[in-house]
């Protein structure tokens, strides 16, 4: 991974840049030229300016005046690169050769004395180095740096906050399909990150919410069918009591009790429905408190076993060896209700004459309940769709099982909020079905 700066360290060093390369290549280059060919220049200048001063030494004063002389000493003086001014006696100018860079201070002043009488004045002046490819270095070294830091912020900030303002756009038109480029700014890396969560966030929720519009259609398609059913069924018969079809008191008894089991039917769909409105707000529901599940799954066998009995099953119920008080914390109605569920659906799925055998026991630190019955059992490929809402073995969805098909899906979603969960396998290969269970105790 990169580093990352601030965007207030980038602009440091961007100004560092810009300030101290020009400066470095500068002094750089100045230091090359003076080590390598500013000691032959003064070289030429010492040569020049010893010559040039045995020139003016041993010529009388009454010659500088003349043109062949000065001739001679301005060779001298262009050769050296040195700039030579001569003053008479009075301090009048008769030769003046000075370059425009050499303005300035003389280097070197020499007063010529003749009979014991100052007659003249010579001054040199050496040139001040000048170094123009070190400034155009210079200046192109600014120039580049600048030029590189423009790019730079361009690439980590400029090129970034674009392509976000693209992705908002996008995202406003309803495409979630953008990709941001990496940044080494700290505060624009984090934007970006920020961006690929929203992003990824809104494409779950849109999905979701499909999968949600998907299931409320099927939710809805299904409702409709099973409740079109039984109502088709009692109103049908109320049409006939109505009408007084039914002549005998046989036939009216019957009419009725179709219409008590079409009705039970009705309210056992409307109890599974408004169960499972409320299953998304299950952990916000929960009433925890001390829960003995021994007396809990005691009085639940106590209350389905009249049920078996109607349809000759025998409903066995086995409580697990334990020498101390189990206790659990959660919610009594829920865990009644989940488990109630399990042996209404055992029941209603084992044939006459059948078996349903129901127990705990401890393990650990939690409780593990099993119901096991000796119905037809569940084909292996639908074990995994079991606890699916709306999903039935029956794809017929035979009315005589009454439900809409939740209430395997209320049964592991309240186990499934106590931190525990909900299982099914086939009991054997000739038949029947074992759902087990467990919550923790703390």
């Amino acid at each position: 991974m990169r580093p990352q700066l601030r965007i207030r360290q980038w602009m440091m060093i961007g100004m560092l840049i810009v300030l101290l390369l020009p400066r470095l290549l500068f002094e750089i280059y100045d230091m090359i030229d003076h080590y390598f060919f500013e000691s032959s220049r003064n070289e030429r200048q010492q040569i020049g300016l010893t010559a040039a001063i045995r020139t003016v030494s041993v010529t009388s004063t009454e010659r500088w005046g003349e043109p062949a002389w000065q001739a001679s000493l301005q060779s001298i003086a262009n050769r050296a690169d040195l700039g030579i001014i001569l003053l008479d006696g009075a301090g009048r100018e008769i030769f003046h050769s000075v370059p425009a860079e050499a303005t300035g201070t003389a280097a070197r002043q020499i007063s010529v004395v003749e009979q014991g009488e100052v007659r003249g004045e010579v001054l040199f002046f050496v040139p001040k180095r000048r170094s123009e490819v070190a400034t155009v270095c210079s200046i192109l070294a600014a120039v580049g740096a600048i030029l590189f830091i423009g790019w730079k912020m361009g690439r980590v900030v400029v090129k970034p906050l674009e392509a976000m303002s693209a992705a908002a756009r996008r995202i406003a038109d309803g495409n979630l399909d953008f990709h941001l480029p990496e940044s080494s700014v700290l505060e624009v890396a984090t934007v970006r990150s920020a961006f690929h969560a929203m992003g990824s966030s809104l494409r779950e929720s849109i999905l979701r919410q499909s999968e949600l519009e998907e299931e409320r259609r099927f939710f809805i398609g299904a409702i409709a069918h099973d409740l079109r059913t039984p109502l088709f069924t009692l109103r049908g018969y109320l049409a006939r009591l109505e009408k007084g079809m039914a002549n005998n008191p046989d036939r009216t008894s019957r009419y009725l009790s179709i219409c008590s089991k079409k009705a039970e039917q009705l309210e056992r769909l409307v109890s599974d429905l408004f169960s499972y409105t409320k299953l998304e707000s299950i952990e916000q529901t929960l009433r925890p408190e001390p829960v003995e599940p021994g007396r809990l799954f005691a009085e639940l066998a106590e209350e389905f076993r009249p049920v078996a009995m109607e349809k000759s099953i025998e409903l066995s119920y086995e409580e697990g060896m334990c020498k101390e008080e189990v206790i659990i914390i959660g919610d009594s109605y829920l865990l009644r209700r989940a488990v109630g569920n399990l042996i209404d659906n055992a029941i209603r799925h084992t044939p006459h004459s059948g078996n349903i055998t129901f127990g705990w026991r401890k393990e650990d630190d939690r409780i593990v309940f099993t119901i096991e019955d000796t119905g037809t059992g569940i084909v292996e490929q639908d074990l995994k769709l079991i606890f699916e809402p709306l999903y039935r073995g029956d794809k017929s969805r035979n009315p005589a099982y009454g439900g809409v098909g939740l209430g395997l899906t209320i049964a592991r979603r309240i186990v499934r909020a106590h931190k525990g969960e909900l299982i099914v396998q086939n009991r054997n290969l000739s038949g029947g079905a074992i759902f087990t269970g467990w919550v923790p105790l703390h």
